[in-house]
C-alpha cells in the first residue's frame, strides 16, 4: 500500500531531523514498499540499505521535493538510518552525490568527540532534595514527612523544567546529556516513590509558573508510571520522558499571548498554536536530540483516528512514545486548572479517557493509564460503603477499580495511618468527595496525615 507524506507548507521546510551519513556500498534489502515521493529527472535515487554513516552529500539531501532530511554537507548518523528503515522508507534522493573524503574524516573524528563528552551532573537542588528522600525512607517517619520529602524532590524537578525553557528562550540551546541524565533520575525517583509521586500537587511556589512548565511536568510524571506500568526499559523511558518533558517546547516561538491567554483562542489563534509540534520538532533537530525523541514531540498531538495534526496521522504510523504523550497529557489537561475553563477531578478525567470517544486514543497506553492510577486516581478523595471518607494512596494491581486508600484521621495500633484494600463485597468506593465535602472532611480533622486537597 502506498505511503504518502504531506504536511502543510508556507516555503520549502526541513522536516526530517535525519543527520544521516550516507556511503553506497553493502548489499541491497527491500521489501517491496513503494511511497509516493515525486522524483524528478534531475535527482539521484539512492536506496537506504546501500548506505552507511559519516558521510554528506555535496547537495541537499531530500525525502521528496519538499523535505529536505538534511542540508547539503551535514553528516548522517546510523540512528537516523534504523529510524527510517522503522518508517519503512526505502529511498532518499539528491541532485548530488556523496562525499567520500567526509566519511573517512566523519570516522576519525568520532572517537575524538566522545573522549571530549564531560558528564552532566544534576542540579544541586535535585541532588539534595533526592537525598533527603531517600533518607526519609529509612527512617521511622510520618506519612506526612515522607510526602514532603516527595514534594521536595517534585518542586525542583519543576524547578529543573522551568530552567530549561527559559534558558532555551534566552539562548537558544538544551543540552540532551544533561536532560537525559535529569530525566534518568526522575524515573528512578517515580519508581521507587510512585504512589507519594502521584498524591503530589504543585506546590504554592511551583503554580506561579507558566502553566507550559507545570503541564510538562505534570504530563513526564504520567507518562513514565505509564512507562513503568508497559515495562519499558530505562532506557526508553529516558527518551520517553525527555520526549514529553520538552513537548511543548516549540511554544517557544509563538507569541505569548496565545499560550498565555487566559481566555479561549479563536479560529485563528488555534490555526497558529497547531504549529508549535513542528516547531518543537525542528528545534529538537537542530539540537540533535535522538530522533524518537523528536518523532515524539513532533506526533503528540496526532490521533487514532486520523483527526490530530500536524500530519493527520493514524494508527501504527504514529510514533508510540507520541501515543503515550497524547494520552497522558489530554488527562492532565482536563484536570488542570484553566481560568477560561471549570477544572474538572481526576475521575472525571479518568471516565472520559476511558470512553475514548470517536477512538482517538492507543487502547494499550489508555489501559496502562488507569492501571497506574486505578479508576479512582491516586490522590483522589472518597466517599466509602461504611461511612467514611479516604484518599487513594495506591493502585491494586489486579483490579483498577479497588485502589488501596487512606482513611481520613483513623490511626493502626502503632500510630501510622489505617490503610485499607477496597474491594467490591466489603468496603468499595461509592464516589469521589465534592468540593465542599472535601473542605468540611477537611476542617473536622485535627492531625491529619494527609495533603492538602486536590
Amino acid at each position: 500500500m502506498p505511503i504518502s507524506v504531506f504536511i502543510k507548507v508556507e516555503k520549502r521546510v526541513r522536516f526530517f531531523n535525519f543527520f544521516f551519513a550516507l556511503f553506497v556500498f553493502s548489499a541491497c534489502k527491500t521489501d517491496g514498499t513503494r511511497y509516493n515521493i515525486r522524483i524528478e529527472s534531475s535527482m539521484n535515487t539512492f536506496e537506504l540499505s546501500l548506505i552507511k554513516d559519516g558521510v554528506s552529500f555535496d547537495k541537499d539531501l531530500l525525502l521528496d521535493m519538499l523535505f529536505v532530511v538534511e542540508p547539503a554537507g551535514v553528516s548522517i548518523s546510523q540512528a537516523v538510518i534504523t529510524a527510517l528503515a522503522d518508517w519503512e522508507f526505502n529511498e532518499v534522493i539528491s541532485e548530488g552525490n556523496v562525499n567520500v573524503d567526509d566519511f573517512i574524516a566523519t570516522h576519525i573524528k568520532a572517537g575524538t568527540e566522545r573522549s571530549k563528552m564531560s558528564e552532566s551532573v544534576l542540579s544541586s537542588g535535585i541532588k539534595r532534595s533526592l537525598e533527603d528522600a531517600r533518607r526519609m525512607r529509612t527512617l521511622e517517619n510520618s506519612e506526612q514527612a515522607r510526602l514532603a520529602a516527595v514534594q521536595n524532590v517534585y518542586d525542583e524537578y519543576m524547578n529543573y523544567i522551568d530552567y530549561v525553557y527559559t534558558h532555551y528562550a534566552t539562548h537558544k540551546q538544551i543540552d540532551y546529556a544533561s536532560l537525559a541524565e535529569t530525566v534518568r533520575s526522575l524515573c528512578i525517583f517515580i519508581r521507587e516513590n510512585r504512589g507519594y509521586v502521584l498524591r503530589i500537587t504543585s506546590s504554592d511556589d511551583s503554580a506561579k509558573k507558566n502553566f507550559i512548565v507545570t503541564h510538562s511536568m505534570r504530563s513526564t510524571v504520567l507518562a513514565i508510571a505509564v512507562g513503568l506500568q508497559l515495562h519499558m526499559s530505562l532506557s526508553k523511558l529516558v527518551e520517553l520522558g525527555s520526549a514529553c518533558m520538552l513537548h511543548e517546547i516549540g511554544m517557544l516561538r509563538l507569541p505569548p499571548q496565545l499560550y498565555l491567554s487566559t481566555k479561549q483562542l479563536s479560529a485563528a489563534e488555534r490555526d497558529e498554536i497547531s504549529k508549535h509540534p513542528i516547531i518543537g520538532f525542528e528545534i529538537a533537530k537542530k539540537l540533535n536530540f535522538p530522533v524518537e525523541v523528536q518523532f515524539g514531540i513532533l506526533e503528540h498531538h496526532e490521533r487514532e483516528n486520523g483527526t490530530g495534526y500536524p500530519r493527520n496521522l493514524t494508527g501504527d504510523k504514529i510514533s508510540f512514545y507520541a501515543k503515550i504523550i497524547a494520552v497522558v497529557c489530554s488527562f492532565e489537561s482536563i484536570v488542570a486548572p484553566r481560568q477560561y475553563k471549570t477544572e474538572r477531578s481526576t475521575f472525571a478525567a479518568m471516565v472520559e479517557m476511558l470512553k475514548n470517544e470517536n477512538r482517538q486514543y492507543d487502547e494499550t497506553v489508555i489501559k496502562a493509564l488507569l492501571y497506574s492510577i486505578s479508576l479512582y486516581p491516586i490522590g483522589t478523595y472518597v466517599y466509602l460503603s461504611n461511612g467514611e471518607t479516604a484518599q487513594v494512596i495506591d493502585v491494586n494491581p489486579d483490579n483498577p477499580k479497588n485502589p488501596i486508600v487512606q482513611l481520613l484521621g483513623a490511626k493502626d495500633a502503632d500510630g501510622s495511618p489505617k490503610t485499607i484494600q477496597t474491594d467490591d463485597n466489603d468496603i468499595k468506593i461509592m464516589r469521589p468527595l465534592g468540593k465542599q465535602e472535601l473542605e468540611d472532611a477537611m476542617k473536622s480533622l485535627t492531625g491529619c496525615e494527609c495533603i492538602s486537597a486536590q
